[in-house]
């Protein structure tokens, strides 16, 4: 993995905006590299009532009305919460978008539920695309692309229903509002998310770069608490990419109709150097 350093011992005070972007960055990129991370996903099974076995993942599996669940034959194992299982193992109801992560021979197993289905995903550090991977290319940081908005709530949460990486699939999430914003003295808004802090938000969205130097089906941005006034910043220069950007063995959900940016943002994460390679993305 590439990675461009700046110390800060080094640099004029003015730089302060580049080294805190590069530090970001560079975090950004390590945990994308995680050993167990979602470059090392290895396959994305689908499961259904039917009990069935699948590559590189011991047992057989199927959903049941009260969740996954695993029958394991004599010499298998999984690791769950520090214990070996062996034998039948029922998990329980799975939320949507939740999971949980166990430990299977050379690796991980992913049990999760995505779209209304429950799912499995085994992730190997020694899988091809981890380790073959090169960091991400990004346009260079400019302040010009960090923007404040205003964020405008709905009277109550709305349920927004969006497509996803894999085709058929769709995710509702809950809506709490827009965030308006202007390019270049072009007024724009965004349908908002909830965030991973709480009261924090997230976008989806596509721009006139989207297909040509930025990934196609979609990037997301990360956004701070709205302040007291509503007020809050979009900085574009930390829009990444989804895992699908990376590999096919995600689920992730599409931009809202309305997330489709009539401007070129020329910030943020360009399109992986293994979409550039002839959209290749090693299954193995």
């Amino acid at each position: 993995m590439t990675n461009d350093t700046v110390s800060p011992t080094a640099v004029d005070p003015r730089l302060d905006f580049e080294v805190a972007w590069w530090e970001w960055h560079r975090r950004h990129e390590e945990v994308r590299a995680d050993p167990h991370g979602f470059l090392a996903v290895t396959g994305l099974h689908w499961l259904t009532s039917v009990p069935q076995r699948f590559p590189e993942v011991p047992g057989e599996w199927h959903t049941a009305a009260d969740g996954p669940v695993v029958a394991l034959d004599d010499g298998e194992l999984l690791v769950i919460d520090g214990r070996q299982v062996r034998g039948r193992h029922e998990f329980g109801p799975i939320a949507e978008r939740a999971g949980v992560t166990v430990g299977i021979d050379g690796g991980v197993l992913e049990v999760a539920r995505r779209g209304g289905h429950d799912i499995l995903r085994p992730r190997r550090p020694e899988h091809s695309l981890r380790l073959g991977y090169r960091g991400t290319p990004t346009y260079p940081p400019d302040r010009r692309w960090v923007l404040s908005g205003h964020f405008v709530p709905f009277d109550s949460p709305r349920p927004t229903t969006v497509g996803a990486a894999v085709e058929g699939l769709t995710h509702v999430y809950d809506a709490p509002g827009q965030i308006e914003f202007a390019v270049d003295g072009v007024p724009l808004r965004l349908t908002a998310f909830n965030g991973t802090a709480p009261g924090s938000l997230s976008v989806l969205f596509t721009d006139t770069t989207s297909g040509v130097t930025t990934y196609p089906a979609n990037r997301i941005l990360a956004v701070g608490t709205p302040d007291e006034q509503g007020r809050v910043t979009l900085d574009f220069n930390r829009a990444t990419n989804l895992p699908c950007a990376y590999t096919d063995f995600a689920t992730c959900p599409l931009p809202p109709a309305e997330n489709r940016l009539p401007v070129a943002v020329e910030a943020g994460e360009k399109i992986p150097y293994e979409r550039l390679a002839g959209d290749s993305v090693d299954r193995s």
